[in-house]
């Protein structure tokens, strides 16, 4: 199998965490988690689905309000998407109960573990069956070339430092392109039990709130969310960087997850988002909840001359931002 352009399979050095190893306090710091701060809903109750048709002409397609306007192809494509987005947080909560295992890719502090991989594997096997046809790119390497138009972009779990140390920001993105544009996005909190999920020109929903970005148009009171690359010399950029903007805007967030920044963007939980050299697992699905919640998602060139910057916010909101940015030298032209 041919790799897409972007796929990272992990090649340095594991290090196994059990129960009864030297490293038993990370274990012990995660094993509450999410079973703690989610009450006592059940594993199989606590990540839930849209209800299919029982009868009708539809033949099993989502029934809600919410998407009645919204193409048949795109429905079935966003069914799927939640699905599989839900049997791999199932996934992630039966690996907070266990020992882990770490590897270690790009860098000594970018870490995979066996439940990245596990709810990687049970996605696309999953697509592999429903849909034969279709491409896939994913973080830990699975990737295919299609010949349907359709394009599935995974993080199986984005957000592992999080996952490993029991800090509850992590979970499953699932964008789904069609003829190279994005339009369905699935992002599963599965640390908190929250599905984000749109339909691009249909609108995002959180279960059953409707996405809205917050209105925000004064960057002095705009509360930011960013994040930080995994490698030495962007991170110290990254620092100097934050210094400039950190005195003009209200204050910053980093959750350590780029597709939870967008979904919060998108609920109104930040003004703004901005990151360095993202992947497009990192922000794929994100981006399109993000857009339907009314924000303007840019994709521009980096001062550093790596990668593409990811740059969110409402609006009127945005040229103050990417002023901003540019002085910062986060971005080359504002």
């Amino acid at each position: 199998m041919r790799a897409l352009r972007g796929a990272r399979p992990a090649t340095q050095r594991r290090t196994l965490i059990s129960a009864g190893g030297v490293r038993r306090p990370l274990v012990l710091a995660f094993a509450v988690v999410p079973h703690e701060h989610q009450g006592n809903i059940p594993v199989d109750e606590r990540w839930t689905v849209s209800p299919r048709s029982e009868s009708g002409p539809d033949g099993g397609r989502l029934q809600t309000g919410r998407w009645n306007k919204a193409p048949a192809e795109l429905l079935d494509l966003l069914q799927l998407a939640t699905e599989l987005a839900a049997q791999a947080g199932r996934v992630h909560a039966a690996g907070a109960r266990g020992s882990l295992q770490i590897e270690t890719k790009s860098s000594s502090t970018d870490m995979v573990s066996q439940v990245d991989r596990e709810a990687e594997r049970l996605i696309v096997d999953g697509l592999r069956q429903a849909r034969p046809d279709d491409a896939i790119l994913a973080e830990e390497g699975s990737a295919r070339e299609g010949t349907s138009g359709v394009r599935w972009v995974i993080d199986p779990l984005d957000g592992t430092t999080n996952f490993v140390y029991g800090y509850a920001a992590y979970g499953v993105s699932v964008a789904v392109e069609v003829d190279g544009v994005a339009k369905v996005g699935v992002v599963l909190d599965s640390a908190n039990g929250l599905a984000y999920e749109a339909i691009a020109g249909h609108g995002a929903w959180c279960g059953e709130q409707r996405l809205a970005v917050r209105e925000q148009t004064d960057l002095s009171h705009a509360l930011l969310a960013t994040g930080f690359s995994y490698d030495a010399d962007e991170r110290r950029r990254a620092g100097v960087a934050l210094g400039c903007i950190l005195g003009r805007v209200r204050d910053i967030r980093r959750s350590g997850s780029a597709a939870l920044d967008l979904c919060h963007l998108a609920a109104g939980r930040v003004d703004g988002y901005y990151e360095v050299g993202l992947s497009p697992w990192d922000h794929a699905a994100g981006a399109v909840i993000a857009r339907e919640a009314g924000a303007d998602v840019r994709y521009l060139a980096a001062s550093s001359a790596r990668g593409q910057v990811v740059v969110a916010a409402y609006p009127r909101l945005m040229p103050s931002l990417l002023a901003l940015l540019a002085e910062a030298g986060v971005v080359s032209t504002p």
